[in-house]
């Protein structure tokens, strides 16, 4: 397909997935929506084009992984797999946030197998993922593993054995994607523990390091038609992917506003984002 298409298809499936997101979080009184927004472009170009995935068959040990180490946007992927054909959309607004449900606001393994990691205590994610990469290599496949951080979630030490292990092992099937929104709790990450320059830092880990707009569809085709061939029993550098996004992307009121890391949704403020959602659908 050419990419201007795919680019243009892309968009409208991020945008649906977008009003999902935020449907399921008003309807169950739930929240971390700041992050999941500011994720979805990259997670839908993941899900819908480059990932060896078959949602009918999402155990099939050839799949491609790949680890929500940010748990927090778990809502991100219910949606998208309940748009994907795995569970229904009732399901979730069944059991999002609910004492006994099985779509916690961080995803657990015990229920959702299609997780590859119950994830949410942040800095565990890309461990997971290392020994992941390591067990297909060594069984000989060229299955990729690719891992989702948040930006703020690499103040967790543990990230970094992680990066330096990787890079020691010279793990060619493994991908870190950092989603760059520049804040994290309620805060700016440069208020926290300051990560500039994080590519530096990334690039002295000996890891190969990219940075792309994480909310630029065309941008988002380009970075990831770039990545070196399937190629798990050739050691070179893992690959740390920086995705450039605004957190709370494509809802004026969330974009860049602390708040909504946490903040839900009432009639009022469940009216005005899909208001804004809309229109951004009228003027494509």
């Amino acid at each position: 397909m050419d990419n201007t298409l795919l680019a243009k298809k892309l968009e409208a499936k991020a945008l649906e997935i977008r009003k999902d997101v935020i449907t399921t979080c008003y309807r169950s009184d739930a929240a971390h929506l700041g992050g999941a927004l500011s994720l979805c472009d990259v997670a839908v170009a993941l899900y819908y084009h480059y990932l060896r995935y078959d949602p009918a068959n999402y155990l099939a040990p050839d799949r491609d992984r790949l680890v929500l180490s940010k748990g927090h946007s778990g809502c991100l992927l219910y949606n998208i797999f309940a748009d994907l054909g795995i569970y229904t959309f009732e399901d979730i607004y069944n059991g999002y946030n609910k004492v006994e449900g099985a779509f916690g606001q961080h995803p657990n393994r015990l229920y959702l197998p299609m997780f590859e990691a119950s994830t949410g205590s942040l800095g565990h994610g890309l461990s997971i993922a290392f020994g992941m990469a390591m067990a297909l290599r060594n069984d000989g496949s060229d299955s990729r593993v690719f891992c989702i951080t948040g930006d703020g979630e690499l103040d967790e030490g543990s990230n970094w054995e992680a990066l330096m292990s990787a890079a020691n092992y010279e793990l060619s099937n493994l991908f870190l994607i950092v989603d760059r929104n520049k804040l994290q709790g309620c805060r700016p990450t440069e208020e926290t523990v300051r990560l500039e320059s994080l590519e530096a830092k990334l690039r002295a880990f000996n890891w190969d390091v990219v940075s792309f707009d994480g909310n630029n569809m065309e941008e988002i085709i380009g970075t990831f038609d770039s990545l070196p061939p399937r190629e798990s029993q050739k050691r070179k550098k893992p690959l740390a992917m920086i995705s450039n996004t605004i957190k709370g992307k494509g809802v004026d009121f969330m974009e860049n506003n602390p708040l909504y890391h946490v903040a839900g949704l009432n009639a009022d403020t469940y009216e005005r984002a899909m208001a804004c959602l809309n229109k951004t659908e009228v003027s494509r």
